[in-house]
């Protein structure tokens, strides 16, 4: 039931930075961008065309963008409404994603409004997305928990896919936002998923908060799951989440499927590398427990 290949999905130069309070020069998030697809990744979500009033560090989106070579690689960016896609498109953007909450508190702290009006609001961005011909991912927060609801009912994970399937998205990042998932409630989760969503339009998106993000990807690799979604360095973090750490590091993910024989297409010591400059240019160092481990080619 392992696959034998494994997407993933970069999410560092977005999900990853955008909740930092220093300002990082859209020189550094080139240079990231750069490192992240030198080590061989495809997909990496570039930046969020949000209001910059609310998400400061993703104003450079634009330029970001501007920067990005044409390289054929996929360059995804966050959109939250039409505005926002309307801005993605012009950029150059090569898929967008959109977002619900499984959960009515993270809805409502976060994009102040219903589960249920959130989906409306992305009519528009879906009609028109499928003119202009791109791809929309769909990602679905508080799969297993919400800091304000508590526990969150695998139906109720389902309802909110099933919508974003309908809207026409091609695939759901299931999101643990404050990473409180065990192997446990993800199997949960996916037994009422599995029965009406193919694995194939699936993925997974785990914070390690509690440090268990590495053996939620294995729970969830053994159920067919074969996309994965993480950033480098454990870049992240969530700013209605109180106390959730970053995402799974993507150098962390990398060494498990190495270990599985799962091919992934990205080289190791290169993604090291680029999360050592951007925890380099944070003045922090890498959250990835892999990097910190492992010697690197300037280390011998």
């Amino acid at each position: 039931m392992i696959p034998d290949t494994v997407k993933i999905v970069e999410v560092g130069p977005r999900d990853g930075l955008q909740n930092e309070a220093q300002a990082i020069s859209v020189a550094d998030k080139l240079t990231l961008i750069r490192l992240l697809a030198e080590a061989g990744l495809q997909n990496i979500e570039a930046g969020s065309f949000v209001n910059p009033k609310w998400v400061p560090q993703m104003a450079s989106s634009e330029e970001v963008f501007a920067g990005l070579p044409k390289d054929g690689r996929c360059y995804s960016a966050l959109t939250p409404n039409v505005k926002g896609l309307e801005r993605a498109l012009a950029a150059g953007a090569s898929e967008v994603a959109i977002f619900g909450a499984a959960s009515e508190g993270f809805s409502q702290k976060n994009i102040n409004c219903s589960i249920a009006e959130s989906l409306q609001r992305f009519d528009g961005v879906m009609s028109m997305a499928r003119d202009a011909g791109v791809p929309v991912r769909g990602y679905v927060s508080c799969v297993i928990a919400c800091p304000y609801d508590g526990s969150t009912a695998p139906e109720k994970v389902l309802e909110v896919s099933q919508q974003l399937l309908d809207m026409g998205c091609y695939e759901i990042s299931l999101g643990d936002t404050t990473g409180v998932g065990t192997p446990a409630s993800v199997n949960r989760l996916l037994d009422s998923l599995l029965l009406q969503i193919p694995a194939s339009k699936l993925a997974v998106h785990f914070h390690d908060t509690y440090g268990q993000a590495i053996a939620n990807i294995f729970a969830a690799l053994q159920r067919g799951i074969a996309t994965v979604d993480s950033a480098v360095a454990g870049l992240g973090g969530c700013p209605y989440a109180k106390g959730a750490s970053g995402n799974v590091a993507s150098e962390d993910l990398v060494y498990l499927l190495n270990g599985l024989g799962i091919a992934h297409g990205v080289d190791l010591q290169k993604l090291i590398a680029a999360g050592e400059f951007i925890s380099g240019r944070l003045g922090r160092p890498s959250q990835s427990k892999v990097a910190r481990a492992m010697p690197t080619e300037n280390d011998e």
